[in-house]
């Protein structure tokens, strides 16, 4: 049995796949303890825990654990004169338009950070020397009184030549055994200061959290029997066995929103798609990605808490508009969605825990798209006058009615995620319009075509499931890490050569690392190059061919890197530009050994044949539909719900939908 379970911001998923077999559940998370959740939805799983082979966990520890400010106590140390490296940052402003700004607080105090003498230039050369013992036993008594739980090394250029760092962090390690003491040259080997700094600050300050998370889940399904493989999702789509996460925490900070995408194009593969965006609206917020080829972006760094994280990620943009995002007007009279939630506690006021303010579940449940006997299966209780009463204050000051407020903040809805759509697509030079709209999390379906409308999309791929896509693309990921370092030149006549020495010695690091893990045959490498015109600031990512690494020259560097800039920017560059390269990222995967089958988890309950809906213009009729007993190849006219146990389809007018041999629902629009 393969066994995925995702921790979102209301319920934890769990996805078990057993042959032809396939079990499903949501159980609400806790965000105070998530490995409760974790253990609660395991407790229900078919069988006992010794059947589970192979276990993926995905989970929000490590972001909640920094944007909760919830993390170890860490010790910062770097090069004598960059004590305020974290503290100064960069002199651009995230809010322009804010008197009272202020720059994002490091996760370490200025009193926690300490200098070492030594220097290393640009390029590696050692200009002062580390006196290693000297210099731990100068910082020894301030590091024991500390109370600190792990220590963050980041020496000027490291990235470079790392064995300064390596041997300070030897002698720490040897001379402070039982804290953590995390190296930037393990956690971004590349160039900019500040970025590397921060990135191996946030690495240290969760990775204790990480590492006690982790030691209490294995533990626990340990004592119930579990003895197979235990692996994490990692924010770059693929996963690695917990023991190589325990070493790398910053790379989970994402893993949630990662396993939904992989899950998407998994499955939507199996239906001919390739080119998809991923929309995955759950309880807190909705994430969107872009897929091209199979293949979704990556970028090389990130942020969260307005902090720079410099690790490889899935590209991927958030916004506030789960369905737990709360409705509410602004001090200028205007209605508003999120980016507050009511989280799992007390959650939409449907839900009877407590809740009393509107959300977006509330107003699906006033329009008619969620039926309370419907919701989850009918296992948990849905109260249509609780989710009324929620919006009625906010009807009263608008003027309207509480249909006609719900649809409103539907409405707004929908443009917050078309704008997260268009910063993934259309200002990275991709038409949305060439993509299909893939929906999942539980209120994605919902809300579906009407997105897919306001970007001219004709196309929707609903999955089956969808509301527990995430879980279960954690057990059809690959095993993967990506290598990325800094190595600055000028494409020139020795390019090639240059690629060819930067990939086998990455290559080798890889191949090391992944008999470390454990994991046994064949490997597949992806290259991409950092690239730029000489005097651009930042770099665009250009994929070079390894089937074709031995004839790589200049010419075909060049070619690759003017058409990515030409289809980004929409130029090429002037004539006889410059060229540079300032790094690689080598992206390492050993494929899952075979992908489980997926279909719809059967109701078990009869489904009414009609609903009534509301919306801004009166009351409509709509046909409902069970998603496990639609037939294939069959095409159905909107309005129309379509309900599984996990989430429920809505097909509006001018929509159809046919579920096809992989048991994919296509939705498509009219032509106009």
């Amino acid at each position: 049995m393969r066994t995925g379970v995702e921790v979102g911001g209301t319920f934890t998923d769990l996805v078990a796949v057993d042959g032809d077999d396939i079990f499903l559940t949501k159980v609400p998370s806790t965000p105070s303890a998530p490995d409760r959740g974790v253990l609660e939805a395991l407790s229900r799983s078919p069988g006992p825990l010794a059947r589970i082979e192979d276990l993926v966990h995905g989970s929000t520890v490590a972001t909640n654990a920094i944007l909760e400010r919830k993390g170890a106590k860490i010790a910062f140390v770097t090069t004598v004169g960059f004590r305020d490296i974290l503290f100064l940052q960069r002199h651009d402003r995230l809010n322009i338009y804010d008197l009272a700004y202020a720059k994002p607080e490091p996760v370490v105090k200025r009193r926690d950070c300490f200098e070492v003498t030594e220097r290393c230039d640009s390029q590696g050369r050692v200009i002062r020397p580390l006196d290693v013992e000297a210099e731990v036993e100068r910082l020894l008594p301030q590091l024991k009184a500390g109370g600190y739980a792990a220590i963050a090394i980041c020496l000027l250029s490291s990235y470079v030549n790392p064995t300064h760092e390596r041997q300070l962090q030897a002698e720490l390690m040897r001379r402070l055994p039982g804290i953590f003491v995390t190296g930037s040259a393990d956690v971004s080997q590349e160039f900019r200061e500040f970025e590397r700094s921060s990135t191996t600050t946030l690495a240290a300050y969760v990775q204790p959290v990480i590492d006690a998370y982790l030691d209490r889940l294995s533990s626990a399904v340990a004592a119930q029997g579990f003895a197979g493989r235990f692996s994490v999702m990692q924010s770059n789509g693929g996963r690695l066995p917990s023991e190589g996460m325990r070493r790398n925490a910053i790379a989970a900070l994402f893993s949630g929103p990662a396993a939904g995408v992989v899950g998407a194009v998994r499955q939507c593969g199996r239906s001919g798609v390739g080119n998809l965006i991923a929309f995955d609206m759950g309880g807190t917020s909705t994430d969107v990605c872009l897929v091209t080829d199979g293949r979704p972006g990556i970028s090389a760094d990130t942020t969260i808490g307005g902090l720079p994280v410099r690790t490889p990620v899935l590209d991927i943009e958030t916004v506030g508009a789960g369905g737990g995002s709360l409705v509410w007007i602004d001090e200028g009279g205007m209605l508003r969605v999120g980016p507050q939630s009511s989280g799992a506690e007390p959650g939409p006021a449907c839900y009877g825990r407590g809740g009393t303010a509107p959300t977006i579940t509330d107003a699906h449940v006033i329009r008619g798209t969620i039926r309370p006997e419907a919701f989850l299966g009918g296992a948990m209780t849905i109260h249509v006058d609780k989710a009324h009463a929620a919006f009625e204050p906010i009807a009263n000051e608008l003027g309207m009615s509480i249909p006609a407020a719900a649809a409103a903040a539907l409405r707004l809805a929908v443009a917050n995620i078309v704008q997260a759509i268009q910063l993934v697509s259309t200002e990275k030079g991709r038409d949305p319009r060439d993509y299909a709209l893939v929906p999942y999390g539980g209120a994605g379906p919902l809300l579906a075509a009407e997105v897919a409308e306001e970007l001219g999309i004709t196309t929707v791929v609903v999955t089956p499931n969808p509301g527990v896509l995430s879980a279960f693309g954690l057990i059809a990921s690959d095993f993967s890490r990506i290598y990325a370092r800094t190595q600055r030149f000028t494409v020139d006549d020795d390019t090639g050569e240059v690629i060819r020495a930067a990939f086998a010695d990455l290559e080798q690091i890889a191949r090391r690392d992944f008999a470390t893990y454990g994991l046994g045959g064949e490997l597949d490498f992806v290259l991409i190059a950092e690239m730029r015109f000489a005097g651009q600031a930042f770099e665009v990512p250009v994929e070079l061919p390894l089937d074709a690494l031995c004839r790589l020259d200049r010419h075909a560097v060049t070619a690759a890197f003017v058409a990515a800039h030409e289809r980004i920017f929409f130029h090429a560059g002037l004539p006889n530009q410059k060229i540079e390269v300032v790094g690689f990222r080598l992206e390492v995967a050993r494929p899952v050994d075979s992908l489980p089958k997926f279909r719809e988890r059967p109701l078990g309950r009869p489904t009414a044949a009609r609903a009534t809906m509301s919306g801004e213009a009166g009351s409509f009729e709509a046909a409902v539909f069970s998603c496990p007993d639609l037939p294939t190849d069959e095409t159905f006219a909107g309005p129309l719900l379509a309900e599984g146990f996990s989430s429920t389809l809505y097909v509006p007018e001018r929509w159809s939908l046919t579920r096809d041999a992989s048991e994919n629902i296509i939705l498509t629009r009219e032509a106009t």
